[in-house]
């Protein structure tokens, strides 16, 4: 074991990103506030996010709304420090808007290399948004006896999961670990330029010998990459219409999208 600032590490064991998945819902009763004072209360809760945004990773915001009943938006987070997350929920907590959300579902994970692959990417086990139109994300977990194939088996599933993926050359795969630090396994998350185009991935991935291993891969949230404001401002209808795919390729930091490229599977253990 190896200490760092009094903590007692893994010897060898490079530290991780932290990525969060924070899912909010409004309070049917915030819109009849007044307009002033739901505008106040969205641009509190925005400031905050903005302001993080400049010390993470990434933060970005994706709208829900009018989709999934539990949720209207969510966060997606990602740092070095786990007490980045704290500050950014404290922070969040503190804006009047916050007395009106509540929070469905909260994913955590973390990133480390895949075993089973020794691509020059795969093994840095880092997220890197592409900053696609939408983002999948849902919990998942494999049935226990997995764990007890041998290597050499879970290895020839996962090649075979990993092929196949790399066919739907729009769709990036973001999966995190969760193993004891919530509930779920992992947190699988896909970048995609269109959401159809994820579940063509997922219907011909059913047919694979890794789906066999599966107990558990629901909720599944499809988010659209907005501005936090925008996010906003489709709780109460103050915008009706959210930017189209086409209009997208400009990320909300004024940055350009990258086109789509062939992407190989981070595949998990």
């Amino acid at each position: 074991m190896a200490g760092n600032g009094g903590v007692e590490r893994i010897e060898g064991v490079e530290v991780g990103q932290y990525v969060g998945y924070r899912f909010f819902r409004v309070d049917p009763a915030w819109r009849r506030l007044p307009i002033d004072e739901r505008i106040a209360g969205k641009e509190a809760f925005a400031d905050v996010v903005d302001e993080v945004a400049g010390r993470v990773e990434g933060l970005r915001t994706y709208s829900t709304v009018g989709v999934r009943p539990e949720a209207d938006f969510f966060l997606w987070t990602i740092t070095q420090s786990y007490d980045d997350l704290l500050a950014l929920g404290a922070a969040l907590n503190g804006t009047p808007l916050a007395a009106w959300l509540e929070t469905p579902y909260s994913y955590l994970g973390t990133t480390k290399p895949s075993v089973y692959t020794d691509k020059k990417r795969m093994r840095q086990g880092r997220v890197l948004p592409r900053n696609a139109p939408y983002l999948v994300v849902y919990p998942f977990v494999k049935i226990r006896p997995w764990y007890f194939l041998s290597f050499e088996e879970r290895a020839a599933a996962m090649r075979q999961h990993a092929e196949i993926g790399a066919k739907f050359v729009t769709v990036t795969n973001h999966t995190t670990y969760s193993f004891g630090i919530d509930d779920q396994e992992f947190i699988p998350a896909f970048e995609a330029e269109e959401p159809a185009d994820f579940m063509h991935l997922m219907m011909t991935l059913r047919e694979t010998e890794a789906s066999r291993w599966t107990e558990r891969d629901t909720p599944i949230f499809v988010g659209k990459l907005v501005d936090v404001r925008t996010a906003l401002d489709a709780l109460d209808g103050a915008v009706s219409e959210l930017p189209s795919a086409s209009t997208l390729y400009t990320a909300p930091d004024g940055t350009r999208y990258p086109s789509p490229t062939r992407e190989q599977l981070h595949v998990s253990d």
